[in-house]
């Protein structure tokens, strides 16, 4: 472990790098990167070695060479792994710059991309175009790092159910949380609008379910009769050609991804598909509203069956340990009515319809167990009792993250108070984007604290992390999700990588700016800083 000393690195004003390392030295002079420049790597390295030689070729124009090793007195950069470097752990990285040499030394590879991400950011942003930059002097600071990041969970989210977001803005959205060193993408593949996902044995599942005849327009009036829509067809699914894609695009920039298959609520789209998953026997369309729909998948061993087929499709297709099943706002008044349900929970002895939920999210924690994964859900998994291998997302507050690390269960943090990106940034939100609701600014979100005070040192060793949530119901294009998450995204990844003794609001605003130019170079729509550093935080509601 590395000593308390190096938390408190103190950054060099005309550097400016998001999130802030651990440990930050300047040095005397610059390196110049020029066409003969070599980059030099172990055979651990080798195929990194060729991601930076790929990222410099655009802007630069420069093919750099990737060799095992150049002629003395070559102006090096040089990639390595050291299995000395055991305190900074899978994902930290040394990386130290002098006017004649880059040097980049990690345990793992995780830790030299990450370093890559910060050489990246050394450079000027022009660095990070697509094509060839002319009348600019490729050079870095010479400078001192040691880095490694504070979570192993530092995630963000993304909705795809209210509104299908396009493959090639999912690996965008990817490229993004890599630069930022953010290693979770939490795909929400599944909701009452929208099914996202080819599953082969059910094939209505994308051909009905991906559909939705029409989209409420605004915010849903408590009065139906109120109620106006679009009249416009919206949709989409991926193909698992699709999903394999972007899953080998995730995994050569350290992203792992967390599918969501949503269940036993949060299921209408499932249930046009296949009308025997409910529980009224009605024919049913994937929703054209907003909120918490009413359906809910019935308790039936055939729809468990039907569940588990679809997780073993997942399971083949998405190779990280976590499976989400949702397990959020299901109610219960169908079960109430139906004589299935109740025939449940008397023939298993359970209490009420908590319970009943509780053995539904039980018997795919079995199931996943017995195949080497990992269940993952909201904290109303919590209600009725805890599936035994079952790690909690708490986005309620942090009460059931606290309740769930006490009884040993490992938790990532998502409180709506600080990580709800479809929440308003601006206390005024006259000329602002519809939102869900709520007020989140830029402050509030780098306040955010995933291991909350009350928990023991062992207790606080379950919380693996946290993540930042973005809900679509108000973001119907790519560029939307852009302004509402971003510049929020880049505090985040800084709370949940840099130390907490190395977090200073002040700081990081004098170098966001610096990050926002490389977002604009990127094509990212991001919320403007005018106005944005608010200080009331976040409303909470339901999604």
């Amino acid at each position: 472990m590395l000593t308390a000393l190096l938390l408190v690195a103190t950054l060099d004003s005309g550097l400016a790098i998001v999130p802030r390392p651990v440990r930050f030295t300047p040095r005397t002079g610059t390196f110049t990167l020029t066409a003969a420049t070599v980059i030099v790597t172990d055979r651990g390295t080798r195929e990194l070695g060729g991601t930076l030689a790929d990222y410099l070729f655009p802007a630069t124009g420069y093919r750099l060479a990737v060799r095992a090793s150049a002629p003395a007195g070559t102006r090096v950069i040089s990639l390595g792994l050291d299995t000395t470097l055991k305190a900074l752990r899978d994902e930290g990285y040394r990386l130290e710059v002098t006017p004649a040499r880059v040097t980049i030394r990690a345990l793992r590879p995780a830790g030299a991309f990450y370093a890559i991400q910060t050489l990246r950011q050394l450079l000027p942003p022009a660095i990070l175009r697509e094509a060839k930059v002319t009348g600019t002097a490729w050079r870095m600071p010479a400078v001192s790092i040691e880095d490694y990041p504070r979570f192993t969970w530092r995630g963000m989210h993304l909705d795809v159910g209210r509104h299908f977001m396009p493959k090639e803005f999912v690996k965008k959205y990817i490229d993004l949380l890599a630069l930022h060193k953010m290693n979770r993408f939490h795909w929400h593949l599944t909701e009452d609008q929208g099914w996202r996902i080819e599953i082969k044995q059910y094939p209505r599942l994308a051909e009905v379910g991906a559909w939705r005849g029409q989209t409420i327009i605004g915010r849903p009036d408590d009065d139906s009769a109120k109620w106006r829509f679009d009249g416009q067809r919206h949709g989409g699914y991926y193909t698992q050609d699709d999903i394999r894609e972007v899953v080998a695009y995730a995994q050569a920039r350290f992203v792992t991804i967390v599918p969501e298959i949503e269940m036993p609520g949060h299921s209408q789209a499932a249930i046009a598909a296949y009308p025997e998953l409910g529980n009224t026997g009605d024919t049913l369309s994937p929703w054209t509203s907003w909120g918490v729909d009413e359906n809910i998948l019935n308790p039936g061993e055939p729809t468990i069956r039907f569940y588990q087929n679809v997780l073993t499709e997942v399971m083949a297709l998405f190779p990280g340990r976590w499976i989400h099943i949702g397990g959020d706002e299901a109610p219960k008044a169908q079960w109430k009515a139906s004589s299935l349900a109740q025939q449940r929970i008397r023939e298993l002895g359970l209490k009420d319809e908590d319970e009943l939920q509780s053995w539904f999210t039980r018997r795919m924690d079995e199931f996943l167990t017995a195949h080497g994964r990992s269940l993952i859900g909201w904290d109303e998994i919590l209600q009725g009792g805890l599936a035994p291998n079952a790690t909690v997302m708490s986005w309620r507050g942090t009460d059931g993250g606290i309740a769930a690390a006490r009884a040993g269960h490992d938790v990532v943090m998502a409180p709506t108070s600080h990580t709800y990106f479809d929440y308003y940034q601006v206390a005024d939100t006259t000329r602002e984007p519809l939102a869900i609701g709520g007020f989140l600014p830029l402050d509030t979100v780098y306040a955010f604290e995933p291991v909350p005070p009350t928990l023991t040192p062992a207790e606080a060793r379950h919380i693996l992390g946290g993540q930042g949530q973005v809900w679509t119901e108000y973001m119907p294009d790519p560029k939307r999700v852009e302004y509402m998450t971003f510049p929020r995204v880049c505090a985040l990844a800084e709370v949940l990588w840099t130390p907490r003794e190395g977090r200073d609001y002040g700081d990081f605003v004098r170098r966001l700016p610096h990050q926002l130019e490389r977002l604009a170079v990127l094509d990212v729509q991001y919320r403007p800083l005018q106005n944005t550093l608010g200080t009331t935080t976040a409303e909470g509601h339901t999604r």
